[in-house]
C-alpha cells in the first residue's frame, strides 16, 4: 500500500470543502488520516461547530479501522448497533 503524502492529504481536504461549497452545505470540517490512524490534515471552516474537529478525526478513524467509508459505517451500525458500541468504547482515548 502507498503511504498517504501530505500533499496528498491537503488535496483531499481541499476538494471536500470544495464540494461542500459547491452544494451549499453547513460549515464542514474535514480530517484525513494515514494508514496508522494519525492525524495528516485537517481544517475547520469558519462557523463549524465546536466539537466537529473530533468527530471528523472519529469517523476518519473508525473508516481506517474497519476499512469503509463513513456512510457504508453508519448503515452497517444499524445492523450491528451492539459491535459499533463496543467498537466506541474500544476507540475512547
Amino acid at each position: 500500500m502507498n503511504a498517504l503524502t501530505l500533499k496528498q492529504a491537503v488535496g483531499v481536504v481541499n476538494a471536500a470543502l470544495s464540494a461542500g461549497r459547491k452544494i451549499n452545505a453547513a460549515p464542514l470540517t474535514v480530517a484525513v488520516l494515514d494508514a496508522g490512524g494519525h492525524l495528516l490534515a485537517l481544517q475547520r471552516e469558519d462557523g463549524a461547530s465546536l466539537l466537529r474537529p473530533e468527530v471528523a478525526i472519529g469517523k476518519a478513524w473508525g473508516a481506517v479501522a474497519l476499512g469503509k467509508g463513513s456512510r457504508l459505517l453508519a448503515l452497517d451500525s444499524q445492523q450491528r448497533p451492539a459491535f459499533y458500541a463496543a467498537l466506541n468504547g474500544l476507540g475512547e482515548r
